[in-house]
């Protein structure tokens, strides 16, 4: 067994569905003042021409989301971040519900105020662009459901868990 049918269930050995299965990403805000630093996607075949986290991608097997958003910072800013200097900033839990298993998701979204070495694009090919934005003026567009806590951000109220591309907002 131990493999994912279309439902995004892994089936269990008494052939019941099982446990349902997310894909885990990390994202790092880094933040400067009242600003935050945003790469232009290109080349990646998802949202390319679109404004997004900085350092931001999936998290791998055996890795914690810490680890992640760390290696992430360095693979594609070329700069050093300390697990303390993440500041836990949101989870998402977002779906798509035409994506089937693979979009099935749960991000974590980190602030930093804190780094070592200067942010640079490391990984051309990915990137187009890499700029300082107020969160009061920022560019579209935006990777959306970024947008949904670069928005909560600049208004100042973002919640410990959010969602996004379900039908209705939970009841609280």
């Amino acid at each position: 067994m131990g493999r994912e049918d279309a439902g995004g269930y892994v089936p269990a050995a008494d052939g019941s569905p099982g446990r349902f299965q997310v894909v885990p990403a990390a994202y790092v805000l880094l933040r400067r003042g009242d600003e935050v630093l945003l790469q232009r996607r290109q080349n990646t075949g998802y949202m390319d021409g679109h404004w997004a986290a900085a350092a931001a991608g999936h998290v791998e097997q055996g890795e914690s989301v810490l680890a992640a958003a760390r290696r992430e910072a360095r693979e594609e800013l070329g700069i050093e971040v300390a697990t303390t200097d993440l500041e836990p900033l949101t989870v998402m839990h977002r779906t798509r519900p035409d994506g089937g298993p693979v979009e099935q998701r749960v991000d974590f979204f980190f602030r930093c105020r804190t780094w070592s070495g200067e942010p640079v694009i490391e990984e051309r090919e990915k990137a187009a662009d890499l700029r300082w934005f107020a969160l009061s003026d920022l560019p579209g567009p935006l990777v959306p459901h970024e947008a949904v806590v670069l928005d909560a951000l600049a208004r100042g109220v973002v919640p410990p868990v959010t969602t996004y591309g379900f039908e209705a907002p939970e009841d609280t």
